[in-house]
């Protein structure tokens, strides 16, 4: 599976942002429509099951509140979601 990267952003009057949470929520609906549709690959359930270790981890709190952090000390974030030895793993990368 390649690696989920969730890029929170900020909100100002111009442009919307959306938190850690918000982004992986959105790749959930996206993963379940998917697999709705009948496309359940491999990869897509993969990913989908990522997405939802995320949503359901006590990590979620702490990479919302670090990557929030870094937003507002003006750096580009990425969170990354991959799978190591079959388990969800997350971290923070700053661009």
């Amino acid at each position: 599976m390649d690696p989920i990267e969730l890029e929170p952003k900020y909100s100002t009057i111009e442009i919307p942002g959306k938190c850690v949470k918000c982004l992986a929520e959105e790749e959930y609906g996206i993963g379940m429509r998917q697999l709705l549709k009948g496309d359940d690959s491999g990869e897509i359930k993969e990913k989908f099951e990522a997405v939802l270790s995320l949503l359901k981890s006590p990590d979620l709190a702490r990479l919302r509140d670090e990557s929030e952090k870094y937003l507002s000390d003006g750096k580009n974030v990425k969170v990354i979601v991959h799978l190591e030895e079959g388990q969800p793993k997350y971290e923070i990368k700053l661009c």
